[in-house]
């Protein structure tokens, strides 16, 4: 199990509540190994310490906002192909209209079915039928475009229909890499972590060697940079959290193709 599946298996809220324990344990840790480094070495200076743990929040500075542009930009992807993913099947619904029957009665129907597979789920249990029967509805799809192709290889409503249902197909593996791989590197997680570790480390033995703390400074210190480490880890999730792209596309979608379905069969 890598770092972030060990971080998905932790709720948002108890990711911050662990990450501003151990930060202030490790502030405090730093402290007092500042206090007893002063206290044993009373006439060492006491060296560029202020001006490493300066260099270190610069830099740690600087991997948040590299790490925040990594997650934000992967959320904003999976976001677009939610919206993408339903127009393409919306178009390959509406398009299967023109078909010959039977093929277009079967064809929307494993559509109807197909579209509520697609929202997303936080139980990885369900995720995983979801993808299973969903490729078995490409396999069942593709195999009717291909009977129609073979009798009707010129026509140009059926290319246009194999055309969207081609990107639809696409668009599920897309969507299900990036959902499930296209995520911060581990490497870039550990690293902030390590990182936020030791600055506080550094934070707290600095003031141990100077004999000034201050504690509400120290809590506002954590809180905030717990709070933005945890939107990181939140955005970077592609299932569940805080934040969590929105599925009003397809949902909307499904009552768009569910209401006209229901509009055919009441006609007389």
């Amino acid at each position: 199990m890598n770092i972030q599946q060990s971080l998905d298996s932790l709720p948002i809220g108890v990711f911050f509540l662990a990450f501003a324990i151990i930060s202030l344990i490790t502030y405090e840790s730093g402290y007092r190994l500042g206090r007893w480094w002063q206290a044993h070495t009373p006439d060492e200076k006491e060296g560029p310490t202020a001006m490493i743990v300066g260099s270190l929040l610069g830099l740690l500075g600087f991997l948040l906002a590299i790490t925040m542009g990594m997650a934000s930009d992967r959320f904003d992807t999976r976001r677009g192909l939610v919206l993408a993913e339903a127009n393409s099947v919306g178009t390959t619904y509406l398009r299967a209209g023109y078909l010959p029957e039977p093929a277009s009665g079967r064809s929307q129907d494993l559509l109807r079915e197909y579209v509520p597979l697609r929202i997303a789920s936080s139980d990885q249990a369900e995720v995983r039928t979801q993808l299973a029967r969903s490729v078995e509805i490409h396999n069942q799809l593709w195999s009717i475009a291909e009977e129609l192709a073979r009798s009707a290889p010129e026509s140009e409503v059926l290319a246009l229909y194999i055309e969207s249902l081609n990107e639809t197909i696409d668009l599920h593996e897309t969507r299900m890499t990036s959902g499930l791989y296209a995520r911060v590197p581990a490497t870039v997680v550990f690293l902030l972590l390590l990182g936020s570790t030791l600055t506080l480390g550094m934070i707290g033995y600095n003031a141990g060697l100077t004999g000034r703390r201050g504690p509400v400074t120290a809590v506002a210190l954590v809180v905030v940079l717990g709070a933005v480490t945890t939107l990181i880890v939140d955005l970077d999730r592609p299932r569940e959290g805080l934040l969590t792209v929105s599925q009003q596309p397809l949902i909307d979608l499904q009552e768009q193709i569910t209401a006209g379905a229901r509009s055919i069969v009441a006609q007389p």
